[in-house]
């Protein structure tokens, strides 16, 4: 099942989207929001699923679905953590400033609390005041949880992830020094995050989704022009169960709370950095992690980061090469 929020008021309107993304039917005044259904979500679901059947089937009144009507699945969320799931992304980017990573990095997820009370559409532009920020794309997997207890089992915190959507979280990479030096965390360094035109139910992704990890290429695309297809399943250190029961580890985490993965990266295949698309390697979910390699290979970055105007584009497809959930497709502006 898949579903979506079209632009209305600040938490969007509920919609069911038919598994070619073509076509839509609104839930209606029982669900009338994202929200609405995850808080009542043994009631909802089988309504929901029930609409899909007949939007899929052309059975329902449904009109014509346009990603660039979409809002984010949730505009906005009670609360947005994001983890560090592919440690080989930290390792990198700790080892071009020369820093030592500590072991406890393989064992305990990193993870930060993000701004939630307004996310950014998937076609909205990325507003940017000032370019010296170092304005960086993100691609990674999201999932949206139910009510999850604190102190969970990791086993049954993958039963409770209700949705998953793939997400840009842009980062202003020359501001994040001075704010971790503080020793309290990232604000201005993470402004608002955009997701993807749809949220898919795990079962809708077949054999792709696996033990808490979605195991199919992260495609990122700058300017036009391929940059990333590292694989989200692979070299993923901590699945969704471990970090869902991370984040409630010491609190409850109310339905409608999105969990992120963290910059999705692979190794090379000889094991080492990964290697840009370019060079035969599956290249990289953001532009920092191929900075830091280009620091650790010549001494010094040649990349850089994105400019007004620069385009980025995330997607995801299935064995069909049919988007799975839609297309982030954002313009860096002037802000």
């Amino acid at each position: 099942m898949k579903l979506a929020s079209l632009r209305h008021g600040r938490n969007g309107k509920l919609v069911v989207v038919s598994d070619d993304l073509c076509w839509y039917a609104e839930a209606g005044p029982e669900v009338p929001t994202m929200q609405a259904a995850l808080d009542d979500w043994a009631r909802a679901e089988p309504r929901l699923r029930a609409l899909a059947e007949g939007v899929n089937a052309g059975a329902v009144l449904r009109e014509r679905f346009h990603e660039r009507e979409a809002a984010s699945p949730l505009p906005r969320a009670y609360q947005w953590a994001d983890g560090s799931a592919y440690v080989n992304h930290v390792a990198l980017v700790r080892q071009a400033r020369g820093a030592q990573m500590p072991e406890s990095f393989w064992t305990d997820p990193l993870m930060y609390q993000g701004g939630s009370d307004s996310f950014l559409g998937p076609r909205d532009a990325i507003p940017l005041k000032d370019e010296a920020w170092g304005c960086d794309c993100e691609a990674e997997v999201a999932v949206v949880v139910d009510d999850v207890e604190m102190g969970i089992k990791v086993a049954d915190a993958r039963a409770r992830i209700r949705l998953i959507m793939l997400a840009n979280d842009v980062s202003l990479r020359n501001l994040i020094p001075t704010e971790l030096d503080k020793g309290f965390g990232f604000f201005q360094s993470k402004p608002a995050s955009a997701f993807s035109p749809v949220a898919v139910t795990p079962d809708a992704l077949g054999d792709a989704w696996k033990d808490g990890k979605l195991h199919l290429p992260m495609i990122l695309a700058l300017n036009g022009k391929s940059f990333g297809k590292a694989n989200a399943g692979v070299d993923m250190t901590f699945d969704f169960g471990q970090l869902i029961a991370h984040a409630a580890k010491t609190r409850d985490l109310c339905a409608g709370t999105i969990i992120g993965s963290g910059t999705v990266s692979n190794r090379g295949a000889d094991g080492g950095p990964g290697k840009p698309i370019s060079e035969g390697g599956l290249g990289y979910s953001c532009i920092a992690e191929q900075r830091m390699i280009e620091i650790i290979q010549t001494g010094k970055p040649i990349t850089p980061f994105l400019k007004h105007g620069d385009r980025v584009e995330i997607e995801m497809l299935d064995a069909k090469n049919h988007s799975i959930f839609g297309r982030i497709e954002q313009e860096v502006i002037k802000g």
